[in-house]
């Protein structure tokens, strides 16, 4: 785990608040929201509000897991001003962090961080690893799809789809087909082979398919020789562009199956849920009052 990583992980665990009776860990938006990279507390918020809505969709109690409060903190002038600030249970740090931009690294790291029970550094990031794989295969799947509506239009049906993407699959595992590596990997012919590739493969082919549907529009191709011409020139400029580091697709070895590590996932969510002890009830007396913090 890289410095700025086991910074992060340092000061999520100094932010941890406890309530005095119950001992139950929680966090404080307000505290959290620099953590996650947020600069402004509106865009946090409606973060907090998309993950409070997935509690509810899940069938969890909100206010178990998020609570309003208000915190006086000292401005600049030394005066001092009431602010709103939220009470959050371990899950529901996660389920901010699942419903934040997954583009920030502090988002991606947190995801892990709040799922793993003991927090630990190598947990964390196999965590990592686990959900990097799982969305490159998401957006490999949009891109596909896409592609797909995209190339019906210019003529092109179901069958040929599948056609153009095995040609591109043979191009970008150097005159491997398909079903050839399927047979390397020791993987059923009904499975898709995205399933078990390594993160960098199912990054590789989804550079290769958003170049094609760029290209197929741009240039208004038209039918299944031409659009099977630009995936495969696609798929190969990949290939070479990998090939001058050093890397051979069709050396690397095979993942675990994408599905299992979902259905994983899921399963370690509801764990997750059911584990988190939550908020304390609602009392007159605000954990957050009598705080005085800079603002």
């Amino acid at each position: 785990m890289d410095s700025q990583l086991l910074q992060l992980q340092q000061q999520l665990e100094e932010a941890v608040q406890r309530a005095d009776a119950e001992g139950i860990e929680f966090w404080f938006a307000r505290d959290l929201q620099p953590l996650l990279g947020y600069a402004r507390w509106e865009n946090f918020q409606t973060a907090i509000q998309r993950a409070s809505d997935s509690c509810e969709a899940t069938g969890h109690a909100v206010s178990d897991h998020f609570r309003g409060v208000t915190k006086m903190v000292i401005l600049g002038s030394g005066s001092k001003r009431e602010v709103e600030d939220f009470m959050l249970t371990r899950y529901a740090c996660y389920l901010i962090a699942q419903n934040g931009d997954p583009r920030k690294q502090e988002i991606a790291f947190a995801q892990s961080y709040f799922a793993v029970q003991t927090r630990k550094q190598e947990l964390i990031e196999d965590r990592m690893r686990l959900q990097a794989r799982l969305e490159a295969r998401d957006r490999l799947r949009e891109s596909e799809k896409a592609l797909s509506q995209n190339i019906f239009e210019r003529g092109v049906d179901n069958q040929g789809f599948g056609r153009i993407r095995s040609r591109g699959d043979q191009a970008l595992f150097g005159g491997h087909t398909t079903q050839a590596m399927k047979d390397r990997y020791g993987i059923v012919k009904t499975r898709p082979l995205a399933d078990f590739l390594p993160t960098l493969t199912i990054a590789a082919k989804n550079l290769a398919t958003e170049m094609t549907n760029h290209n197929v529009q741009q240039s208004d191709l038209q039918g299944e020789r031409a659009i099977t011409s630009e995936h495969v020139q696609n798929n190969t400029s990949v290939r070479n562009m990998l090939g001058q580091r050093g890397i051979q697709p069709e050396q690397l070895p095979a993942e675990e199956d994408l599905s299992k590590l979902e259905r994983r996932v899921k399963s370690d969510e509801k764990k997750l849920a059911k584990t988190t002890r939550t908020l304390p009830p609602d009392t007159r007396d605000d954990p957050a009052e009598n705080k005085d913090e800079p603002a």
